[in-house]
Parts: structure tokens; sequence; C-alpha cells
């Protein structure tokens, strides 16, 4: 079992020595340690072996508080054995859902997939082929809609929500009260955010198609940039072409983001990421 920290402060000499003595003598052996440098911000990953370490969860969340205040550190804490509960939000295209599920299934996601939210009834077979709890909220009023959801999401104790083609703009509020929010955009942003990238990228000839990943923010598919990914096209191809070579790369792109944010491998700052890899 390893241990994980994540730390963003402000660029200071010595902080590799102060963070790696704090793990030393507690008696961790750091495995992988790795540093960035970007805007004045010092930023870090670093993982041990839990073997031989003397603190608890708990206890090294205490005691490495005062470090990470005289930094002035924005830090976290966690251990690879746990593993986040998740919700997933789906519309009626089902390719990610799908996706995200028989790898789940198949243990290459670190997290527990414990519930499914749709405003559409068309992903419900799925949601009961993997034993999941699966509900229907419909938008008729988008305020009692987002507080039933906010309802669930509490209620399973949900740590990260998986926009996995779901469809629909998160209000300011919604987003404000809710775990992190990892969305699929079906274009390279930030070219062509919003609806019908397919469709505007055929309009203009593109030679490329991409997928991007990233986190919810109140503006639309503007949020920190988590993973992309492209594939060439033609000018042969029709939308449909793009449509079905782009939720391929839809697939990979979404699954890579939520499987290295599970394994905290990524750090927000000033709207963009760091993702150690």
């Amino acid at each position: 079992m390893h241990g994980i920290l994540q730390v963003c402060c402000p660029d200071q000499r010595g902080l590799v020595a102060k963070i790696s003595q704090f793990v030393h003598q507690w008696g961790g052996n750091i495995v992988h340690a790795d540093h960035h440098l970007d805007e004045g911000l010092f930023l870090s990953r670093l993982e041990w072996e839990l073997t031989g370490f003397e603190l608890s969860p708990a206890a090294t969340r205490a005691e490495f508080a005062p470090l990470a205040q005289t930094i002035h550190a924005q830090w976290s804490y966690h251990t690879r054995d746990e593993r986040p509960k998740v919700a997933v939000f789906v519309g009626k295209q089902s390719h990610c859902l799908w996706d995200l599920l028989w790898r789940y299934r198949a243990g290459e996601l670190p997290g527990e997939i414990t519930l499914i939210i749709s405003n559409h009834w068309e992903c419900a077979p799925i949601a009961e082929q993997f034993h999941i709890p699966f509900y229907c909220i419909k938008i008729e009023d988008k305020f009692q809609a987002e507080m039933e959801q906010l309802t669930l999401i509490k209620a399973y104790n949900i740590e990260l929500i998986i926009l996995a083609k779901y469809m629909q703009i998160l209000s300011q509020d919604f987003i404000d009260q809710c775990p992190p929010v990892i969305n699929i955009h079906h274009s390279f942003l930030p070219a062509f955010p919003g609806a019908n990238p397919y469709q505007r990228a055929h309009q203009r000839g593109v030679k490329i198609i991409g997928a991007t990943a990233h986190y919810v923010t109140p503006e639309l598919d503007a949020g920190p940039i988590i993973e992309q990914d492209v594939v060439r096209v033609s000018h042969r191809d029709t939308v449909a072409d793009l449509v079905r070579q782009g939720r391929d790369v839809e697939r990979r792109v979404l699954a890579q983001a939520v499987r290295w944010h599970l394994e905290r491998r990524v750090l927000v700052y000033h709207n963009k990421t760091v993702v150690f890899t």
C-alpha cells in the first residue's frame, strides 16, 4: 500500500527537501517523486510505501498540516487503497458509459461507480446489467432537477461526477455544491466548444478531429483540461464518419482522465492542470 501527497504552493527554496524529510522522518520510502514549476508555483506529487511508515492517514494529515501552513500550500493526502465513490451522468448516448463500466468491471478504474443519473430512460437497462442504481430525473424544472441530483450525490457520498455525454449545462449553484466534475467534449478544445462540433468541423473541412476531457466550470467547455487526443480525417469523411471515429477518441480520452484523477495524478491551478503520469 502507498501514500500519495499532492502539494501546490508558491515556489521557494528547499521545498523538495522539506517535504521529502517529512516522509523520511516517519519511516516512509519514496517510490515516485514528481515536481513542476509554473507561474511561480511549485506543484508536487510524492508517493511512498506505507510498510514501515509510522503514521495513520489521519495522523499524517495532522502532522503535515503545520508544514503546509508554513509553505502556504494547498495539499491533499490519500492512500492507494482508497476507492472514491463515483456517479456517472449520462444522456441518450451510451458509448462512454459502456466503456467506463467495462473498465470498472475489469478493475482498470481505482474507484467505485455507485450511481448512474440520466434525464432519459435509454441507459437504464445498462445500469441494471451492471447492478448499479439508476435514477431518471427529467429536466422540466432545472433547479428542482439539480436539487434532486444533489440529494442523491450526498446520500451516496459521491466524490467524483463524470459527465459521460450528459449533454446538459450545469448551473453555478450545482457546481458550487458538488464534488469535482469531469466532462467529455467531442472536439479538440478550444476549437468548436458548445453544441454540434462534428457538424461544424465538417463544414470547416478540418483534417483532424478530437476529444477533450476537462473539469467542469461555470463557463461552457472552458474548464481545466485533463486529457486530449485526435484522429486524422479526410475530405471524403461525412459527418456520420466523423461521429463514428470521434466516439472512439471520446471513450479513450474520458477513461484516461478519470483514471488519472482517481490515481491522484492531477493538480489544478490557474484554470489548467499538471498531470503526473
